[in-house]
């Protein structure tokens, strides 16, 4: 059997009507279209599994290489949670235009409607134009009849929190929460794999065939949390040359690394995968593998057998995620 090692993927490119053509010009991804919206860099999800691109295992999928190495890819522990399903998804995506208003249901509701995970993700702002904003949650708590009396008026936009965002921006959405990406924000997402989204508003735009897109406003109802809980916007340390702690949820942890020089990162702590997303700058992978040479925008899996890497850079920011124990 092949060894494991470090694995890089072919992005899955997706065209979506508020999509742009950051992906292309900052993050230097080779795409023909100028509405590029998201770039899917590491997906399980049915019908957009990811392929591998480097190395003995290059095209292969993530599931293939799941289903043989098991435990030694993702941890044993997340093989006797997870099975050969890759429980992360992670994402580039460029918002040209405001994206649609919309909720992510949670484990339960994603289980008992879709059989599938539900959908908590967190946001690093890579790239901010002037006075973007995210929409997050309600400016104060509301109830249905409220909620649904303003989405049927036409006024909802006039009840949710805008946050104005610059880059380096970290934001946790639970799932429940009522959330929308504005125009001019490129940024990284990482979530559970689950590509269930409940869409509320769409500012009755129309696509390129004059039609507008499905609403999924019964569906939301139930899913939506109506407080106007504002703990979403992240505070966190940017020491250089360590792990400074983001996120740390049951479904992923993440944590920036300000590299300067070289970062030793012992990995045997956690019994999972790591995954490293280059948001700023270059950076070389080292650690008893072929050496990995990553620029912003790309990402690597190391496998959960890795015991230690090490990092070289002059400047750069590297967002490290994995499942906690």
């Amino acid at each position: 059997m092949i060894s494991l090692y470090p694995l890089r993927f072919i992005p899955i490119y997706k065209e979506r009507i508020w999509g742009g053509n950051k992906l292309k010009q900052v993050l230097k991804k080779n795409i023909q279209s100028d509405l590029i919206g998201e770039s899917w860099e590491i997906s399980d999800v049915d019908g957009d599994v990811s392929i591998v691109q480097n190395g003995a295992f290059k095209g292969q999928t993530l599931r293939d290489v799941l289903k043989k190495h098991q435990g030694a890819l993702v941890g044993q522990k997340n093989y006797q949670k997870f099975g050969d399903a890759f429980p992360l998804l992670i994402k580039f995506i460029d918002a040209r235009e405001d994206l649609s208003i919309q909720v992510h249901p949670d484990d339960a509701l994603a289980q008992k409607r879709h059989q599938t995970f539900g959908k908590t993700e967190m946001w690093y702002v890579m790239q901010a134009e002037k006075n973007a904003k995210l929409i997050v949650g309600f400016e104060k708590s509301v109830n249905k009849d409220l909620y649904q009396k303003s989405l049927d008026n036409n006024t909802l936009t006039d009840i949710l929190h805008f946050e104005p965002v610059d880059a380096g921006d970290t934001f946790f959405i639970k799932t429940g929460t009522i959330h929308a990406i504005g125009a001019g924000i490129l940024l990284a997402e990482i979530q559970q794999t689950s590509d269930i989204t409940y869409r509320v508003y769409d500012f009755n735009r129309k696509d390129k065939n004059g039609k507008t897109r499905e609403l999924h406003t019964e569906l939301a109802l139930d899913a939506i949390n109506y407080s106007g809980d504002k703990n979403f916007k992240l505070n966190y340390t940017k020491i250089l040359n360590q792990p400074n702690q983001m996120v740390a949820c049951p479904y992923f942890e993440t944590r920036l690394i300000p590299v300067s020089g070289e970062v030793h990162l012992d990995l045997t702590a956690h019994d999972s995968f790591k995954i490293y997303l280059v948001v700023f700058g270059e950076v070389h992978f080292t650690g008893g593998f072929e050496e990995q040479h990553l620029k912003t925008g790309e990402v690597i899996l190391i496998p959960a057998i890795q015991k230690s890497i090490t990092l070289k850079g002059k400047k750069a920011d590297v967002l490290e995620v994995y499942v906690p124990d």
